[in-house]
């Protein structure tokens, strides 16, 4: 496991957000104790208090997230202060794995899109037949961690359909295997060659399409509390609009991919089953869909309905924050607050960050602060690290300055923890493979802070390192 410290660097003007990396740990044991413990002694030796700690983020492994036995919640054990926030990314990723899983046929969409690469992949001959037919975009394999796998899986077939089919019939010529050639047929004319797959695939593409890009903002380094709330409502509202407008623009869409392949644009109709009735029932009643209707109501409405139900249970903790530290995200915000509401939101986050009789700010105190700040701030972008930046001018309002740091602090995803491990591929390859511990921290220190290493200055490090290992003796 590795360790990333997001703290805010005020050193320099204007101030940063900033997160470095400290090292990799070896974990024998995964328990959620076990690697408390292995955290907790780590952090002794690098001389961190721990009852600095303001934030932790971690995946939403059980052994992490436990509310019970976690890593989170031993450390809210010993500081309460150290508010903890399930990676957004995850989240997102684990929000898609809802909502595949959540009814057979996205199972069996996406098992499909994994069948298509599957039988290019297995063979480099087969795989030169698909090169030959597609433009541009190469197929991809479904992951259930990688985040970007499925919307990169579903855009190769998005826009490439006709060749991919076209593939696949040329396979089902040239190839004299029975299984493959019977696959390829198969997926050709009766998973490709179906209205109902080309539609699922604009519904899927257009919501993976979405989610990625929050995705993609919620990696950067730099990522703030409230523009990941502001992000994830705007993606909730994407959701909710939608639902009410999008399958029929996505049905013109798949109808316009369907004329092109010479597809009859109609669902396939499923045999009725026709049921004895009791002399008590009434047939009246009864309410027969149509096939479109069904495909709307068990398969459209049901995921889109599934996801904002998944959105709202796996972001619980970005509520909490906004409802702590939402007055601070603008200058907006704090004018538009009465004076009972402010001084009740200083109240509440000096609850919030006090343990014991500690407390990192006087409620009252914040409250007299911003009462000023709110007034006479004049500030080019309404943002908390402008605010921040304007208080460290002033060389005043010493709880506001306190609480933005703190804000700023909290993680809203654990990314940078994530390319470090991609790092770490690079750096302990297999010719590297009986590299030492020290050796590999130091390396990925070397190779991940690389920005860190223009500003060092090399002949006072050369000439340490000379009067160390030099063998003769200065009298």
């Amino acid at each position: 496991m590795s360790i990333i410290l997001r703290c805010v660097d005020f050193s320099s003007s204007p101030i940063q957000v900033v997160e470095y990396f400290l090292e990799f740990l070896i974990v024998d044991d995964t328990t959620g104790k076990s690697l408390f413990d292995v955290i907790m002694n780590e952090l002794n030796v690098l001389g961190l208090d721990i009852s600095n700690l303001r934030g932790q983020g971690y995946d939403n492994g059980s052994n992490m997230k436990g509310k019970h036995q976690g890593v989170q919640k031993r450390f809210l054990d010993v500081n309460p202060r150290a508010f903890y926030t399930p990676c957004g990314c995850h989240s997102l990723n684990l929000v898609l794995c809802d909502m595949a899983n959540c009814c057979s046929k996205a199972i069996t969409f996406f098992g499909v899109v994994q069948r298509i690469y599957t039988i290019f992949s297995s063979s480099p001959k087969r795989w030169k037949i698909l090169l030959d037919h597609i433009p541009s975009l190469t197929l991809k394999s479904l992951s259930q961690t990688r985040w970007e796998s499925r919307i990169e899986s579903v855009k190769a077939i998005r826009f490439q359909t006709s060749e991919i089919r076209d593939a696949l019939l040329k396979l089902t010529e040239v190839n004299d295997e029975p299984r493959i050639k019977s696959e390829a047929e198969c997926l050709a004319t009766y998973e490709l060659g179906k209205f109902e797959f080309l539609l699922g695939m604009i519904i899927w593409y257009e919501i993976l399409f979405a989610v990625n890009t929050v995705s993609k903002h919620f990696q950067s380094k730099n990522m703030r509390m409230d523009v990941a709330i502001e992000q994830l409502k705007g993606l909730i509202s994407f959701f909710e609009k939608y639902r009410e407008d999008g399958f029929e623009n996505a049905m013109i869409s798949a109808k316009e991919i369907a004329s092109e392949m010479d597809i009859e644009p109609k669902f396939r109709e499923k045999r009725i089953i026709h049921r004895k009735k009791r002399f008590d029932e009434s047939v009246d009643n009864e309410v027969s869909k149509t096939p479109e209707e069904s495909f709307k109501s068990d398969y459209f409405l049901y995921i889109l309905d599934h996801a904002i139900t998944s959105f709202q249970s796996r972001f619980e903790q970005f509520k909490i924050y906004q409802d702590i530290f939402g007055f601070l995200f603008s200058i907006e915000k704090l004018r538009s607050l009465e004076i009972e509401n402010l001084k009740e939101c200083c109240l509440n986050l000096e609850c919030s960050l006090k343990h014991n009789d500690n407390s990192d700010i006087d409620g009252l105190d914040l409250f007299s602060e911003l009462k000023i700040l709110r007034e006479i701030i004049h500030v080019e972008n309404d943002t908390p690290i402008d605010i921040l930046n304007y208080i460290i001018r002033m060389n005043s309002f010493t709880n506001a300055f306190v609480a933005y740091r703190i804000m700023l602090t909290i993680h809203v995803t654990v990314a940078s923890a994530e390319r470090s491990f991609s790092k770490l591929k690079l750096i302990k390859s297999y010719l590297r493979s009986t590299m030492s511990q020290q050796r590999l921290n130091g390396l990925a220190l070397l190779a991940i802070e690389k920005e860190m290493l223009t500003e060092i200055d090399y002949n006072s490090l050369i000439n340490d390192f000379a009067s160390q290992k030099a063998r003769k003796v200065n009298f």
